[in-house]
C-alpha cells in the first residue's frame, strides 16, 4: 500500500516526500504520515527537505471532509494541520520546502511555515483560496500569513483568495525564490547542505525566540494604551485621569503594561507641573 508521505536520509539531509498518487491532498492520513516522517527527521537531527511528487505540491485540505464529514472529522483534520504547521515553525533543525506545483491551503501553510522556500518556475498557483470556495481562513493560518507575507499581499490574498504565480508568490512572501523546474531538486539539496553547517542549538533557540507568541506588553498593546491616554488628555483630564486610562490597560495586559503606566504617569505629572509654573 502506498504511503502518502515517506522519509529517507542521506548524510545530514533528511527528505520528506508527499506522494498520494494524485494531488497530495491533506487528508488525515496524509497529515498523520507527515507527522511520522518529521518524527524520524527529528530523531535523526536532520536538515529536512520537504517536497512532493506529481503535478502539485499539495491541493490543500480534503474538501470532501468539509462537504460530507462530521464536525469531529473536520476538527481532527484541521487540528492535525495546525499542529503540523506549528511543528515546522518550531522544528529544531532547518526545513527547506521545494514547491514543484500548485500549493493551496494546507500546502501554502506548509510553505510559509518552512525556513527556506524554493519554488519551480511554471504555470501554476500558490495561495490561500478559502474565501473563493466559501471557507473561512483558519485563525492559525492567518497568523502564519501575517508573519510571512508582506502587508499589502497579506491583506489581498487572505481576503480575496487570489492565487499567485511563482514569481509573484516570491514577491508576496509565500516562497523565497524561484528556479527552473529542472533545477528545483538540486537547489533544495544545495540549500539544505549549506544549512547543515550552521549551529543547530543556536538555530533552534533563535527560531523559538523569533517565532514565540508576542508577550503581553507587545507594541500593539502599547499603541492602544497610548491612544487611551491621548483621548483622556484631549478631554482635559488631569494626570490622575490619564493614569486611570493606563490602569485600565494595565489590568488587561499585565505587568508589562503596569511598568509602562508608572513611567508614563511620572512623565505626565512632571509635564503638568512645568505648565503650572
Amino acid at each position: 500500500m502506498r504511503k502518502p508521505a515517506s522519509y529517507s536520509r542521506s548524510g545530514p539531509i533528511g527528505r520528506v516526500v508527499m506522494d498520494d498518487g494524485k494531488l497530495n491532498v491533506m487528508t488525515a492520513e496524509m497529515l498523520t504520515a507527515l507527522h511520522r516522517a518529521f518524527d524520524e527527521a527529528e530523531r535523526d537531527k536532520a536538515v529536512v527537505v520537504l517536497g512532493a511528487c506529481g503535478k502539485a505540491f499539495s491541493a490543500g485540505f480534503d474538501l470532501k471532509v468539509f462537504a460530507d464529514g462530521t464536525a469531529q472529522d473536520i476538527y481532527a483534520m484541521m487540528k492535525l494541520g495546525a499542529e503540523l504547521a506549528l511543528r515546522l515553525l518550531s522544528f529544531p533543525t532547518p526545513v527547506v520546502a521545494a514547491c514543484n506545483g500548485h500549493a493551496l491551503p494546507m500546502g501554502a501553510f506548509l510553505l510559509m511555515s518552512s525556513d527556506v522556500r524554493i519554488a519551480a518556475e511554471g504555470a501554476y498557483g500558490i495561495g490561500m483560496n478559502e474565501v473563493a470556495i466559501a471557507l473561512t481562513v483558519p485563525r492559525f493560518a492567518i497568523e502564519i500569513a501575517r508573519n510571512r507575507l508582506t502587508p499589502a499581499y497579506f491583506n489581498r490574498v487572505v481576503t480575496t483568495g487570489q492565487m499567485l504565480p511563482p514569481a509573484e508568490a516570491a514577491a508576496a512572501g509565500f516562497v523565497d525564490w524561484t528556479v527552473p523546474a529542472a533545477e528545483l531538486d538540486a537547489a533544495a539539496i544545495q540549500a539544505a547542505q549549506a544549512l547543515s553547517k550552521i549551529d543547530m542549538a543556536a538555530h533552534a533557540a533563535t527560531k523559538q525566540r523569533a517565532r514565540a507568541p508576542r508577550h503581553q506588553g507587545h507594541p500593539r498593546g502599547d499603541r492602544q494604551r497610548h491612544h487611551a491616554c491621548f483621548r483622556a488628555r484631549a478631554r482635559g483630564r488631569s494626570p490622575r485621569g490619564v493614569a486611570k486610562a493606563f490602569d485600565g490597560g494595565r489590568r488587561r495586559r499585565g505587568a508589562g503594561a503596569a511598568r509602562t503606566a508608572r513611567e508614563w504617569r511620572r512623565g505626565s505629572a512632571r509635564r503638568w507641573r512645568s505648565r503650572a509654573r
